[in-house]
């Protein structure tokens, strides 16, 4: 398959830069993820990809090793490498460190959070009332949830969220697609703002947990009508 104008354009200024060759593989695979044109599930072939990203089969499968080191590539017996796919086993291991990593960050934020950061929270929350698209909303969250962790100021959680993170990608489609449920995030964003301003890291924490959750609730769902009839 032949790449796209803008990703030759985007290998050539990585060249340029002197980005080893590994990570500019690693970084299309990761980008093609996020956008879902490697779907969970699909076969992954270096000399596909090779051909794609313009670069050498070596860099690719150095890409591919680290990509399955961190569990975003599998070796499946019958279809060789695959973008992993997530049971429903993983997915509740991904939420139930996300309960905890994201409640961990909330009631730090109560902590340290400066004023001018949980302003910025609020702004992004109201934020949400304006829009109507998905596409929109989504990346509205991801800031408020970005924000909330650098809120934190806890270098050492920020990189272990980072990293769960890019396992949440397998995951698809947004919650936030869901009938009513963008509302109640949003109302839940603002319960989580309201403890950060009074200084309460226990109510931060619990309400972070319980955001979570309610997002577990509606990926579970989703989950199990994909194997509806």
């Amino acid at each position: 398959m032949t790449e796209s104008t803008p990703r030759k354009h985007a290998t050539q200024a990585a060249n340029q830069r002197g980005e080893p060759r590994s990570e500019q593989a690693y970084s299309y695979i990761i980008e093609a993820i996020k956008e879902g044109t490697l779907p969970p599930g699909t076969r992954i072939r270096e000399v596909d990809l090779s051909e794609r990203i313009g670069l050498s089969r070596t860099p690719v499968r150095e890409a591919l090793n680290r990509l399955q080191l961190e569990g975003l590539v599998a070796n499946d017996p019958i279809r060789g490498t695959i973008i992993t796919e997530l049971d429903h086993s993983m997915i509740s291991e991904l939420y139930a460190m996300r309960e905890m990593l994201e409640g961990t960050a909330a009631g730090f934020a109560a902590q340290h959070a400066s004023e001018v950061e949980i302003a910025f929270l609020r702004e992004i929350s109201d934020r949400d009332a304006r829009l109507k698209e998905t596409q929109d909303l989504v990346k509205n969250n991801k800031l408020f949830h970005s924000t909330l962790y650098r809120c934190a100021h806890n270098r050492y959680l920020l990189k272990m969220l980072h990293s769960l993170h890019e396992s949440m990608m397998l995951l698809g489609r947004s919650t936030l697609a869901k009938p009513n449920r963008a509302e109640a995030a949003r109302s839940e964003h603002q319960a989580i703002i309201d403890a950060l301003e009074a200084r309460d890291p226990e109510a931060a924490e619990k309400l972070a947990r319980n955001h979570i959750r309610e997002a577990y609730k509606i990926r579970l769902e989703a989950f199990f009508e994909s194997y509806d009839d």
